[in-house]
């Protein structure tokens, strides 16, 4: 019994052993292994329905973030602090979580307006401050590392907005904005990337956030006075409902209006009033593009299904951008939280006195640092898109344009960095360069008014403020500016310069209104030169200035100017007088000296190259020296006038003097047209052509009064008792008329403006002439700075390529069709070698072909002596036999091959014979070819057989020749030449052809 009692004892006393031993490994384990609470602070508006909806997706992400992560050793522990939706309850709540709660980060304020005191409160603990819904550009990272914006700048979306400006071409705008730190922060970025695209700012509204009804009536009132019909809008939603719905009943959601607000009130559209939806309709918005996906239908799904079951009879507002970016936030930081291994700790105090106050007394975190070096690393796919920071802030993705039709909004169009406006968002648009930055690129649009198409954005303005545009009066050259005062003393101002300006001003892309004011006294006299209207707008005595004001630099360093609408430049005016050719060397004058000097050289070239042709096959050129260099000169220049009477045999001498007669017609033809021009038409030719001359000779010159002109003139040293001045046309005509030293003056110095209207009405007596001393041309004026400047000038290149401006200057400055070119009267007659040096080359070309062929034929038929073997021959030798061999005889050619002497004598004396007969080829002989052949003796039977050829053969001139010497001596008549070659084996003598 015992035993058993204690074995049944031990058995109790182990098992109670062992369970201890085992709670206690279990608590032991239990300990170990439980998760590090690190504890998180919230300051959020608990009365908005954007806090609680903050509220509710970092529940919901915690929840669904260590459901997928139940391994990790740390979990954030929320502390959630009301903000009462103002400043100092925000700062309230972040005092109070510093120290009392000492928690390592804070998910916080709402409102950009409560965060600036935060974000000072955690630069000083290095505790980080995370925000998902303060998006004011002003709120910068760069101050601090330890302000975190989980949500977008505003200024990422002023590209955007900038660019829906561009593509339409508005160029003014209106800002309407609210006067606090999330209103005022955009404005400055705003206002950069506007004019960047070439559009202004033309008023900025302010209203307070906490406006009345009144006082946003009567904003709303003061835009409708104005031009501008552009609205851009940054305000909160709470604010932007109440405008929407009084401009609707102010009715300035017509036609002619356009709206366009940014992602402040596009993000919340769909949580507005139905009714204040519908009284939107027409406006534009962008917001941050959202990509579609599974995760965010399914989170959509949960977050509505959570809310009917807390509030079932409650309606909820839609889930929007804001709750995505604070669920990505509290993921964000989870993530961050367990890769920084944060633990537990506490901020860490300082020794402060006791009087220290609350602010003094807080600690800083020793793991506020890592943390915000974690979230900085920390990189994934959320419900709101790719979440990446960078220098504290998300990374902007592409924005949707999105259009108010009806009870919703319709998506029509993208804009990106990369590519601009889009119609739709695909991945490959980022792959190409290509910026589209046009209307077309956007979808089917609704604007107020229910209309299609866009909004001019501008319409005259009913304040009834106008711009004073200054005009300068003149006494003459009325036709570019023309002031004439009314019996009521009102003005109408006229005139060239008018009327461009008037044509330039409603090309504009919005309507500018301006009057007239004249540079004028009270009596109606001008009040000043140029340059004294000029500094009237930089002494904002006027708005601008139509005239004819001309950009000159020292004028430029206190107005701007626009482009220029004339044509630029200062030039001479001088009278022009005839000088028809009158002197003796006046047939001299229609060519050049150098066209002389070639034709000469050519004609006694061409000589040269026919006698090289013909002197061997031609008797024509055969003879004494100088009968046959005067053949070669009387042969080249007779052709000149086509009287040469020697004839051509050789066929490459015809065709050089076939080219040859085509130049010399052409030549003479040119030289008879101009002498005739210079001899019987009038030449004009200006008085003057050389400024120096005019300087030197002290001569007087005149210049338009009040004009540039004369400072241009002493800076040229023009003696200034030379100078005279003229209001007008007709005064300058009668100061050429007196003439230089009587009153007048020798030349005028003025704008090519002014000259193109004087020589419009003076054509005939005056000519332009002379360098033109440049200058930029007429244009209008206005200050420094002045925004419609680049637009005026735009407008000015509009009209000047146009034909209005063709037909402005006709109607005042005449047409200039009418009255020939001035310059066509002083250019030259004189014929030059350019004009004919073609010609030239041609018959060069042949004449140097035909002498190359010639002489290659020559060498060809006497290459035997070139060759000769013989060793008494030199090169001089044998030259020398070339050049007599040149200078005989070609018995070869056609000319002499059918003519043949044949004389016979017997032994005992008696004359045998001697036949002469002649080819038909060889008719017309020359002198030269009588002198050269011998008649028969008298009594001989060669006299016999001769006299019985002149009765058979038709060369009845020499029969004539050889019958008169046998008449005169018939001991004269014996063979003039005779040659008598070395013997034969027949012992009979042969006469050389060489005598023939």
């Amino acid at each position: 019994m015992e035993k058993k009692f204690y074995c049944s004892h031990f058995s109790t006393v182990t098992f109670l052993f062992i369970s201890f031993e085992i709670f206690s490994s279990n608590m032991s384990m239990a300990q170990k292994m439980a998760p590090i609470p690190v504890r998180i602070g919230l300051v959020l508006d608990m009365n908005n329905y954007l806090g609680e909806m903050g509220l509710n997706c970092i529940s919901m992400a915690l929840s669904d973030f260590y459901a997928t992560h139940d391994h990790y050793k740390t979990r954030l522990l929320l502390v959630n602090r009301d903000s009462k939706g103002d400043v100092v309850g925000a700062a309230a709540a972040a005092v109070d979580l510093m120290k009392n709660v000492e928690v390592q980060a804070i998910i916080g304020p709402l409102y950009s307006v409560q965060a600036n005191f935060m974000i000072n409160l955690g630069d000083k603990t290095q505790v980080p401050i995370i925000t998902f819904s303060a998006t004011s550009p002003s709120l910068s990272s760069i101050r601090t590392p330890y302000f975190i914006r989980a949500t977008l700048n505003d200024s990422s979306q002023v590209q955007a907005t900038s660019a829906i400006i561009q593509a339409f071409g508005w160029r003014e705008v209106v800002l309407i904005y609210m006067d606090n730190e999330f209103g005022e922060g955009i404005i400055p970025y705003l206002t950069d990337a506007l004019e960047r695209v070439n559009a202004r700012v033309s008023y900025r509204s302010v209203i307070p956030s906490l406006a009345t009804d009144d006082q946003i009536v009567a904003e709303l009132y003061k835009l409708m006075t104005m031009q501008t019909r552009v609205f851009i809008l940054h305000i909160m939603i709470s604010l932007g409902s109440r405008i929407f719905t009084k401009a609707k009943e102010l009715g300035m959601m017509s036609e002619e209006y356009v709206w366009i607000i940014t992602d402040g009130m596009t993000n919340e559209l769909k949580s507005m009033d139905p009714l204040v939806i519908e009284s939107m309709l027409g406006v534009i918005g962008v917001k941050p593009y959202i990509p579609k996906t599974k995760e965010l239908d399914f989170f959509t799904i949960r977050y509505k299904k959570m809310l009917q079951q807390n509030n079932p009879t409650v309606l909820s507002p839609d889930l929007n951008i804001f709750g995505l970016w604070a669920y990505d936030a509290t993921v964000a930081l989870a993530m961050a939280v367990e890769e920084a291994r944060l633990t537990d700790d506490r901020l860490q105090k300082e020794n402060n006195s006791r009087n220290s106050t609350d602010l003094e007394a807080l600690g800083k975190s020793r793991t506020g640092p890592k943390l915000v070096h974690a979230l900085s690393r920390t990189a994934f796919g959320g419900l709101a898109g790719n979440f990446q920071l960078v220098d504290g802030q998300l990374q902007s993705p592409p924005y949707e344009i999105v259009n108010v039709v009806g009870p919703g909004v319709r998506v029509i169009g993208y804009w990106t960095k990369e590519n601009g406006i889009v119609k739709e968002l695909n991945v490959t648009d980022s792959e190409t360069n290509t910026y589209f930055n046009s209307k077309t690129s956007l979808g089917s649009t609704i604007w107020p008014g229910d209309k299609t198409s866009p909004p001019k954005g501008w319409v005259n303005p009913t304040n009834g403020k106008k711009l004073r545009i200054g005009v300068p009066l003149k006494d003459g050259f009325t036709e570019f500016i023309r002031v004439t005062w009314n019996p009521d003393n009102s003005t109408e101002v006229t005139g060239h310069c008018i009327d461009v300006f008037d044509a330039v001003m409603a090309a504009l892309p919005y309507a500018v209104p301006y009057e007239y004011i004249p540079f004028a006294t009270s009596n109606h006299k001008n009040a000043g030169t140029h340059n004294d209207l000029v500094y009237q707008v930089y002494l904002r005595n006027y708005d601008a200035v139509a005239g004819d004001v001309t950009i000159v630099a020292n004028r430029s360093q206190y107005v701007d100017f626009t482009l220029p609408f004339t044509e630029s430049g200062v030039s001479m005016v001088v009278p022009i007088k005839d000088v028809k050719s009158k002197n003796a060397w006046a047939f001299l004058k229609p060519l050049t000296w150098e066209l002389w000097l070639t034709s000469f050289c050519s004609f006694v070239f061409i000589g040269i190259l026919i006698w090289i042709l013909e002197h061997r096959i031609n008797e024509d050129f055969r003879g004494p020296l100088w009968h046959q260099v005067g053949v070669v000169f009387w042969f080249a220049f007779s052709t000149m006038v086509f009287a040469h009477k020697e004839r051509v045999i050789s066929n490459l001498a015809r065709i050089v003097l076939i080219i040859w007669f085509l130049m010399v017609l052409i030549l003479t033809q040119s030289y008879t047209a101009s002498l005739t021009s210079m001899l019987t038409v009038q030449k004009l030719q200006p008085t003057v052509i050389d400024v120096n001359e005019l300087i030197r000779n002290r001569e007087y010159v005149g210049y338009q009064e009040g004009s540039f002109v004369l400072g241009m003139l002493k800076i040229m040293k023009f003696d200034e008792t030379r100078l005279l001045a003229y209001n007008s046309v007709e005064e300058c005509n009668d100061l050429f008329s007196k003439g230089s030293g009587n009153g007048g003056i020798s030349a005028a110095f003025d704008e090519i403006p002014y000259i193109e209207l004087f020589l419009a009405k003076y054509c005939s007596k005056y000519t332009m002439v002379g360098p033109t001393y440049k200058t930029d041309g007429f244009a209008f004026v206005f200050p420094i700075g002045s925004p419609l400047v680049p637009d005026v000038s735009r407008a000015i290149l509009y009209v000047t390529e146009g034909d209005k401006m063709v037909g402005i200057e006709k109607k005042w400055l005449g047409d200039k069709t009418k009255c020939p070119d001035s310059t066509n009267l002083l250019t030259s007659n004189n014929l030059g070698l350019e004009s004919f040096w073609g010609l030239f080359l041609v018959v060069g070309v042949a004449a140097i072909s035909a002498f190359i062929i010639h002489v290659i034929r020559f060498l060809h038929e006497h290459w035997h002596v070139i060759v000769d073997s013989n060793p008494e021959s030199t090169i001089l030798s044998k030259v020398m036999e070339l050049l007599h061999r040149f200078d005989s005889r070609d018995l070869e050619a056609h000319t002499f091959k059918n003519t043949y002497l044949t004389d016979r004598y017997n032994t005992d004396g008696d004359a045998a014979e001697r036949v002469i007969t002649s080819s038909h080829e060889n008719l017309q002989q020359t002198p030269s070819n009588f002198s050269q052949a011998s008649p028969p003796p008298a009594n001989s039977p060669a006299s016999t057989v001769f006299s019985n050829q002149c009765h058979t053969e038709q060369n009845i001139s020499m029969c004539k020749y050889f019958r008169k010497e046998e008449e005169h001596s018939t001991e004269n008549a014996r063979i003039k030449e005779e040659i008598v070659l070395p013997a034969n084996t027949n012992g009979e003598q042969e006469t050389s052809p060489s005598s023939i």
